[in-house]
């Protein structure tokens, strides 16, 4: 399970070397948030539907909440009581809540590092090199309450050897070659890019305890 990321600060220049992104204009980059849970609000990276600043299947950026809400869900967010904020790799061509987003709403969510715990002990992971990159997501736009509502979910898989001890499953981090191809809906076979990234592209290290308050904020969650 993820249920913690971190993201560092990224520029517009960082996000048009990664992908080719069209950014808001007059709009500054997204701020780093070091502790970002559940239920809260996070940029994602997509093929822009229509109506919005970006030309229609040009990649966009957008805030969303994270949580994924599918788009046949029609009863207010209190009601919805099952969890979304992750989608099992395995699952998302069969699943009833993640397979419309699966075909049709794949996304990007930039990120620094993610948060796992382990005998109530929270761990950082990060790259090795130091660089940011985009975990697998899935976005849906559902109607709530009569308003229009964004919302993802982080595809997950199973760890490889730098967190098997720690998780029993990691989000897919894609290799930066994959990021476009992850947004082509026309490639309806995907799943050679879900699994689990090399574990020699990780490094772990004994985060702040105090990133368990999801109020808290600031790089000294990261701890070491």
């Amino acid at each position: 399970m993820t249920s913690r990321f971190f993201r560092r600060a990224i520029s517009w220049a960082d996000y048009r070397a990664a992908i080719d992104l069209v950014p808001p204009p007059g709009v500054e980059p997204p701020e780093p948030d070091y502790n970002i849970p559940p239920g809260s609000f996070a940029p994602i990276l997509r093929r822009a539907p229509d109506g919005e600043y970006a030309p229609r299947h040009a990649i966009q950026v957008a805030p969303a909440y994270w949580g994924l809400v599918p788009v046949w869900w029609k009863q207010p967010l209190s009601e919805k009581k099952f969890s979304t904020f992750n989608a099992r790799a395995e699952d998302l061509a069969t699943s009833n809540t993640f397979s419309g987003a699966f075909r049709q709403g794949r996304c990007l969510i930039p990120a620094s590092g993610f948060y796992a715990w382990s005998s109530g002990t929270p761990f950082a992971f990060a790259l090795t090199s130091g660089a940011w990159f985009f975990f697998a997501g899935l976005w849906s736009r559902a109607m709530i309450d009569g308003s229009e509502f964004d919302t993802f979910a982080i595809v997950t898989c199973e760890p490889n050897l730098a967190v098997a001890g720690i998780s029993a499953s990691m989000p897919v981090i894609l290799a930066p070659e994959h990021n476009t191809r992850w947004l082509d809906l026309d490639d309806r076979d995907p799943h050679a890019l879900l699994k689990p990234c090399p574990s020699d592209w990780l490094r772990a290290w004994p985060a702040n305890p105090a990133v368990g308050n999801v109020r808290n904020q600031g790089p000294d969650l990261l701890g070491a």
